[in-house]
């Protein structure tokens, strides 16, 4: 088993940052296929963007315009999301998610564990 825990959201004013932290323990995720995803009031839970733990190979939603970044640091068990110049629109639930096969899926039913998620709210 392993268990995801994000953390680092909080209240942001629009154009401004913030850096998720996803961190996993019960066995090392450095073969797993890693992803961040969010949730909106009202909204299905969409893809925001995934890595390779092993090979640090990066998808990204489309719809994020370069804005974030994902990482990863193999010997802390942790994988990042930095968010830059940050609109509402982001505002969301961000969840971590795990996939076994080291697959960085952009699909959500493809991945085998999930954190609680961390509140991003992004004000106008």
């Amino acid at each position: 088993q392993v268990q995801l825990v994000e953390s680092g959201g909080g209240l942001v004013q629009a154009g401004g940052s913030l850096r998720l932290s996803c961190a996993a323990s019960g066995r090392t995720v450095s073969s797993y296929g890693m992803g961040w995803f969010r949730q909106a009031p009202g909204k299905e839970r969409e893809f925001v963007a995934a890595i390779r733990m092993s090979s640090g190979y990066i998808r990204y939603a489309d719809s994020l315009e370069g804005r974030f970044t994902i990482s990863r640091d193999n010997a802390k068990n942790t994988v990042y999301l930095q968010m830059n110049s940050l609109k509402p629109d982001d505002t969301a639930v961000y969840y971590c998610a795990a996939n076994r096969y080291g697959t960085p899926a952009t699909v959500s039913s493809s991945y085998n564990y999930w954190g609680q998620g961390t509140q991003v709210t992004v004000s106008s």
